[in-house]
């Protein structure tokens, strides 16, 4: 069964309802991103970090994967499936994507500020001062904040170089690391990128470029590889 790995960007989850915080109008507007996603901002205003996130949360929860996420789940029925996302919402678990790797992070899930290898799974969309992981430290979001490490890096960079086919879907392909995957893959993987907005990315062999939204992009690959296969 060959490898496909996908590299997933807010874009496809903006086609859901969630917006982007880089668009005009987007998710974090009124809030520096430096207030709201760095150490810095945590520590100088916790309480508005955690009502921040848990606003996010409960947008998170009156919405649906749209065919693009669904799609890409739907391929696990012919090929080796590993999502990569840059995106911290749960809508590819929703969609039934069996392995998935967020690289920054969780949106419902909560870790431990004296210990970060304690994280919790979270069951609603509130986490508020006072709630305190068992060595009784206050709960942080489980958000790889700009600053931090991404530790789930290695991973992503592993199965990108198995790949036998890369998907690239809704990233403008600016933040690095995850960025870079695309240059990973090896020289015979089959790529693809789809984005209404094509972001620039360096000629290379086996690339194609699909100027379309997710869903619509998503079904064109899966109407390709299956008539490949």
């Amino acid at each position: 069964m060959s490898k496909l790995v996908v590299l997933s960007g807010a874009g496809i989850s903006a086609e859901s309802g969630l917006k982007t915080f880089r668009e005009a109008g987007g998710l974090w507007e009124g809030h520096d991103v430096t207030k709201v996603a760095s150490p810095q901002g945590w520590y100088d205003d916790p309480e508005m970090v955690l009502e921040f996130y848990n606003q996010r949360r409960k947008h998170n929860l009156a919405v649906e994967p749209n065919d693009g996420h669904k799609i890409i789940a739907e391929l696990e029925k012919w090929f080796d499936v590993v999502v990569i996302t840059q995106n911290v919402d749960n809508l590819h678990e929703k969609a039934d994507s069996s392995h998935v790797i967020h690289l920054h992070g969780q949106l419902f899930q909560s870790r431990s500020t004296a210990d970060p290898s304690l994280i919790y799974e979270m069951e609603g969309w509130e986490l508020n001062l006072g709630d305190k992981c068992e060595k009784g430290s206050q709960l942080r979001p489980n958000i790889v904040w700009f600053g931090e490490p991404v530790p789930l890096m290695d991973e992503a960079i592993a199965h990108t170089l198995e790949a036998d086919i890369f998907i690239v879907i809704g990233t403008s392909l600016q933040v690095y690391p995850a960025a870079g995957l695309v240059d990973c893959a090896k020289s015979n993987c089959k790529k693809f990128v789809i984005d209404p907005n094509m972001p620039v990315v360096r000629e290379q062999e086996n690339l194609t470029l699909i100027q379309k939204g997710g869903s619509e992009g998503m079904m064109l690959v899966k109407q390709k590889l299956l008539s490949e296969l």
